[in-house]
C-alpha cells in the first residue's frame, strides 16, 4: 500500500512538473555552495557558515570575479570540503594545455580576470599566438604545480542517497553513474525540460537564476555571485531544502 502511494505521488508530481520535497533523501545533512567565480570574500563567509557540515562546492571557482587566485588557495586549504569541477576549470586547463587553440576563447569568457588575479596582464596576449604561449607559461608558474594538479583532480559529481550534486546538469535519460563528464560540466539540452524517471534529485549551478529554486527534482543554486554579489548555499537533508545568501545585504 505504501509503495503504491509513493508511486502515485511520483506520477502526480511529474504530471504537475514538481517533486514534493518529502521525496528528497540524501540520508545526511549537506551544505552545497554555488558558483563562486572569483568571489573569495563571499566564499569565506559561506564556508564559515557551513561549519563542520559536509560541504560540497559545485565548481566554477575561477574567471569573471575579482580574485580567482584567492579562491583556489582558500579551497585548497580546506581538505574536508568536496570541490567538483566546472566548465570554467575545464577552460582554464585547456588553456594551460593548448594556449594557442583555447586561449582567446577562455580570455573572452572571464579568463582575463583569472590572469589578473595571479598578477599577470591578459592584454599581453593580444599580439599573437606566441604571446598566448608566453602568457600560459607565466600563469603556469604563478599558479604552481600544486594548484594545477588540484584542478585536474576535481570530480564531476557527488551522490548522496537520491541526491546528485553536479556542476551544470545531467542527461535525464541516463543513470547518474553513467553520465558523461562533459555533460555534467557543461549541461544538457533536455535537463531543464525533462523530469527524471529514477527519482534522483540534481542540485546544480552553471545557469544563473534570480533566486535559488527547487523545481521538478532540480535544485538550482547559481545566483551569479560575480555579477550580483550574491553567493547561495543550499542546506539539504531528508525532506528539507533551504537557501542562505551571502552578500545579499
Amino acid at each position: 500500500m505504501l509503495t503504491d502511494l509513493l508511486l502515485m505521488i511520483r506520477m502526480l508530481s511529474r504530471f504537475f512538473g514538481r517533486y514534493p520535497i518529502e521525496l528528497l533523501k540524501p540520508r545526511r545533512a549537506l551544505a552545497v555552495i554555488g558558483d563562486v567565480h572569483g568571489c573569495a570574500d563571499l566564499l569565506a563567509e559561506a564556508l564559515a557558515y557551513a561549519g563542520d557540515r559536509l560541504t560540497i562546492c559545485v565548481g566554477d571557482y575561477v574567471d569573471r570575479g575579482p580574485d580567482s587566485a584567492a579562491v583556489l588557495q582558500l579551497l585548497m586549504e580546506q581538505p574536508n570540503i568536496l570541490c567538483l569541477g566546472g566548465n570554467h576549470e575545464e577552460m582554464l586547463l585547456r588553456f594551460l594545455n593548448d594556449p594557442q587553440g583555447s586561449g582567446a576563447a577562455w580570455l573572452r569568457h572571464g579568463g582575463d580576470c583569472t590572469v589578473r588575479s595571479f598578477g599577470l596582464d591578459p592584454r599581453a596576449a593580444e599580439t599573437g599566438a606566441a604571446a598566448l604561449s608566453d602568457l600560459r607559461d607565466g600563469l603556469q608558474e604563478a599558479m604552481g604545480p600544486e594548484a594545477i594538479a588540484w584542478l585536474r583532480a576535481r570530480p564531476d559529481k557527488a551522490v548522496f542517497g537520491n541526491l546528485a550534486v553536479v556542476h551544470a546538469g545531467a542527461d535525464p535519460r541516463v543513470p547518474i553513474d553513467e553520465q558523461d563528464g562533459a555533460t555534467l560540466r557543461w549541461g544538457h539540452r533536455r535537463f531543464s525540460r525533462t523530469v527524471r524517471k529514477d527519482g534522483i534529485w540534481v542540485v546544480h549551478g552553471h545557469t544563473v537564476v534570480p533566486e535559488a529554486k527547487v523545481s521538478a527534482g532540480r535544485i538550482a543554486i547559481d545566483t551569479g555571485a560575480y555579477a550580483t554579489g550574491r553567493l547561495t548555499l543550499a542546506e539539504l537533508s531528508d525532506g528539507q531544502v533551504s537557501f542562505t545568501e551571502f552578500g545579499a545585504g
